[in-house]
């Protein structure tokens, strides 16, 4: 984890986060407007400067969870969001494979890109052994190829191969509003952990 959490240290000492649209993703934000249960579980890992757990905490959501494996970034968010954090945000600093927990939605907005392709199958593993039977992993994912990475593109296809050795993909599809520069290189997915 060292090395790792030196790494994004560093770039959000740095404010070199150039994947931070400012906001809460548009397709995410549509997603949630139409979830009527506030008091769901909710995970974001890697959840970077966490406008989308801002956007559900003020929505009424009771429950949210971000996990980072930045420690300056967790500091300045338990700053920024002091007074949610009294009312079911929860700000941990961990590594996202050490994580343990049982949440109904998992929101996935440039995490899975930030890794490693390497460590995709185990993010999968991860991401099924978080949600409770039934739960959904929702978010937004790049759709092109990036040399070099992070990010780490790829595309739909390889996404639905690996993806659905855990889950039932139920979309997996471009995203119609994405904010401008990403657009036409984002797809939408929803995929609910398989019923054992």
């Amino acid at each position: 984890m060292n090395m790792e959490a030196n790494y994004w240290d560093n770039r959000y000492t740095r404010h070199e986060t150039g994947w931070d649209l400012g906001t809460v993703s548009p397709p995410l934000k549509k997603y949630f407007d139409g979830l009527t249960d506030r008091s769901i579980r909710i995970l974001i890992p890697g959840g970077g400067n966490s406008y989308e757990a801002e956007y559900l905490m003020r929505q009424g959501f009771t429950d949210v969870t971000v996990v980072d494996i930045s420690a300056v970034l967790v500091e300045r968010l338990s700053v920024k969001f002091s007074s949610y954090t009294e009312n079911g945000l929860h700000l941990i600093h961990e590594d996202f494979f050490l994580h343990a927990g049982q949440y109904d939605l998992i929101v996935e907005q440039t995490f899975f890109c930030a890794l490693d392709p390497v460590l995709r199958p185990e993010y999968v593993r991860q991401m099924n052994g978080l949600l409770v039977e039934g739960g959904k992993l929702v978010g937004v994912l790049f759709d092109r190829d990036f040399p070099g990475g992070p990010p780490y593109g790829g595309s739909r296809a390889e996404y639905q191969a690996l993806l659905e050795t855990e889950f039932e993909v139920l979309v997996l599809e471009p995203c119609y509003n994405s904010i401008q520069p990403r657009a036409g290189s984002e797809a939408f997915l929803i995929a609910q952990k398989k019923r054992r």
